[in-house]
């Protein structure tokens, strides 16, 4: 599952505050990285394939099922903290820092990961979870590292972030996918809804991305363009002024 955004100063996505603004960088990428390596320990030890994490509907009974779905749980206890991170912005009216990519994706984390946790707790379910701990751990990186005074406006790759989310969702959609493909055990609902889903946060995202990096650059691009333009103008019709003042001066001297 995708993940949002940092802020203005940090954020590779949207133009508003990080849903983890209010805590301290180092603590964010802290719990990020101790999320991805319990999920992946967990996913190891169930023994579940890469492809293909067949989802048994009895892994209550299963140990090593049942911690996967503990670890799930944590991991949907984590979207609750930052959709109530944008309960608290829109109740403090910072209407500045919310937009409509800031709100779903919040919004519909929470409610799809519910779903998921009610009915298929386990399974394939972990590989989404997975790629978004991922992307959160590179993203607190940076959120981290631009909070050190000696770093700031230093560090150059923050649109990578960005690039690294669309890849996470084309990564998810075409496993899940593939799922379906090779007769997967898996409930086809839960298949079509992460597949759905990464397509939806692909335009999202991607419309993000055109109107935050491509376009804006092209907007430089032509402004510093004209502006280079109307100083050549502006500098041909000096000279040509200074020509035509100097021919003048040059003619009243030989009439006089």
């Amino acid at each position: 599952m995708p993940d949002v955004l940092l802020d203005k100063s940090t954020s590779a996505h949207e133009g508003h505050a990080s849903p983890e603004a209010g805590r301290k960088p180092d603590e964010c990428e802290d719990s990020a990285v101790v999320g991805e390596a319990q999920v992946l320990l967990s996913v190891w030890d169930a023994e579940y394939d890469l492809l293909c994490s067949v989802y048994n509907k009895n892994s209550w009974t299963n140990p090593k099922e049942l911690r996967v779905a503990n670890v799930l749980w944590w991991y949907f206890f984590s979207k609750a903290i930052e959709f109530m991170d944008t309960v608290l912005m829109v109740l403090r009216k910072k209407n500045e820092q919310i937009t409509f990519l800031h709100v779903f994706h919040h919004a519909s984390m929470l409610n799809i990961w519910w779903w998921t946790l009610m009915f298929i707790p386990g399974g394939m379910s972990w590989f989404g979870s997975c790629m978004n701990c991922l992307v959160h751990v590179v993203m607190y990186s940076y959120y981290g590292l631009s909070a050190l005074p000696s770093l700031k406006g230093k560090l150059w790759w923050k649109r990578y972030i960005t690039r690294f989310q669309l890849l996470q969702f084309c990564v998810t959609f075409t496993h899940t996918v593939n799922s379906i493909r090779i007769g997967c055990e898996f409930p086809r609902w839960g298949q079509n809804l992460l597949s759905s889903y990464m397509v939806f946060m692909l335009f999202l995202f991607g419309n993000f991305y055109i109107n935050a990096y491509i376009k804006r650059r092209s907007h430089r691009l032509k402004n510093g363009g004209a502006k280079a333009k109307d100083i050549c103008s502006s500098s041909s019709v000096a000279n040509g002024n200074a020509k035509t003042s100097q021919a003048s001066n040059l003619h009243r001297t030989k009439v006089e």
